[in-house]
């Protein structure tokens, strides 16, 4: 399923697309997927560059609808963003340590082996 859509649709329907939240991302590619049928999912997850699970979540959400559980939740930009950071970089000193403390052993064990190092 190639060129479904003009270059300046698919344009046009990637900005908007971005425009949405997470969950109105999934919904809105759920509907072009159903709109183009079989094959649909494929070219809608290439198209959007999101994975074809992602749709497929989307198309439960349409289905379930008038009993959303997620209605006027949506997540705040950024913020895990800034939370892995600070796990990220404590993760690092540790490992920094950790392999810091590992040179430092052996090079104890090789100096009560008698060994020399190279």
């Amino acid at each position: 399923m190639k060129d479904v859509y003009g270059q300046d649709i698919e344009n046009q329907m990637r900005q908007l697309y971005e425009s949405f939240s997470e969950k109105d991302r999934r919904r809105y590619a759920a509907i072009e997927a159903y709109k183009l049928g079989h094959g649909g999912v494929a070219y809608i997850a290439d198209l959007f560059g999101c994975h074809p699970d992602t749709i497929t979540q989307g198309k439960r959400d349409l289905e379930n609808l008038p009993a959303d559980e997620a209605a006027g939740r949506v997540r705040k930009k950024g913020a895990d963003a800034r939370m892995l950071a600070k796990a990220s970089r404590a993760s690092s000193r540790r490992s920094k340590l950790k392999s810091r403390r590992k040179r430092l052993d052996r090079r104890s064990a090789t100096v009560r082996s008698g060994q020399t190092l190279d």
